[in-house]
């Protein structure tokens, strides 16, 4: 559930603007501000229940969607998946051993406690691992999850490089950003067409799915709750104790202010975007 890490792509496009910097400014190189940034991002974010929207319900309705309830021993791998909100609501749901993927081992830390405490520590393997080089054997998986974190690679990437993973009719679960009209205003367009150029509608990702080799078996729209009150409010009420244990830091309080300006993005054009969930099978084979 990584949909934290677009603030940092969102600044990595800020520093590679050098117009943008104070004039007689001392700059530091781009790797620095880069690394402050990943380790304020990771401190603002480690605490929260999700780095990104999204919902138990929604969660429980994908599985409902893919059939895999009524299966046992299955292997399945939660691919971007913080600190684990959804890998707990997988364990709950199936007879399955879990695999939990996430380049940071601070969240990692996080789901192996919650792990323990919720007695899953059996079935949940937490594995730092990069998205991109995914430690599985070709079909070895039933399930693919990933919520909120298919877009670090690209969803057209995603989904070809990880079905490779899945065993035949194996099932792939990811929500990924959607336009939920054909029209937009211009603005929000550029914006998204600027920061994630696959933005596109629920018609052109199924078709994707399709040409990669799905077949797609569910599809659904996040509601507002699972970025407003499950996400963005929580983010929120930790901005002024973020702020005051990085002594107000300028790159914090850019953090903070990016945070609110991706808020008030939402809040004002939500009808227009959001969080397709998509559920589909392997085929093909």
């Amino acid at each position: 559930m990584d949909h934290w890490y677009h603030g940092l792509q969102t600044r990595r496009t800020r520093f590679n603007h050098p117009i943008e910097q104070n004039p007689g400014q001392r700059s530091k190189p781009i790797e620095s501000l880069l690394l402050e940034d990943l380790s304020l991002l990771i401190d603002l974010h480690k605490d929260g229940e999700r780095q990104g929207p999204g919902g138990d319900d929604e969660t429980r309705l994908a599985i409902a969607l893919s059939g895999l309830g009524a299966r046992s021993q299955l292997q399945v791998a939660d691919i971007g998946c913080g600190t684990g909100a959804s890998t707990l609501v997988l364990a709950k749901a199936l007879d399955a051993r879990i695999t939990a993927v996430d380049v940071l081992p601070e969240f990692l830390q996080r789901l192996d406690a919650a792990a323990r405490r919720e007695k899953f520590g059996a079935r949940i393997k937490t594995q730092v691992a990069s998205m991109e080089a995914l430690p599985f054997a070709a079909q070895s998986l039933d399930a693919v999850w990933s919520e909120g974190a298919v877009y670090n690679m690209g969803f057209a990437s995603g989904i070809r490089a990880w079905r490779r993973f899945l065993k035949p009719g194996g099932i792939l679960a990811v929500s990924e950003l959607t336009w939920l009209t054909q029209q937009r205003p211009q603005a929000l367009e550029a914006h998204w067409k600027a920061q994630y150029p696959e933005v596109g509608t629920a018609a052109e990702k199924m078709a994707l799915l399709e040409r990669s080799g799905f077949s797609p078996v569910g599809y659904f729209v996040l509601p507002p709750r699972c970025w407003l009150e499950n996400y963005y409010r929580p983010l929120q009420a930790r901005f002024a104790d973020f702020l005051s244990r990085n002594q107000n830091l300028p790159a914090a309080a850019a953090i903070v202010a990016a945070e609110e300006q991706e808020v008030a993005l939402f809040e004002r054009y939500r009808e227009y975007f959001g969080y397709g969930y998509y559920v589909a099978k392997r085929a093909g084979d």
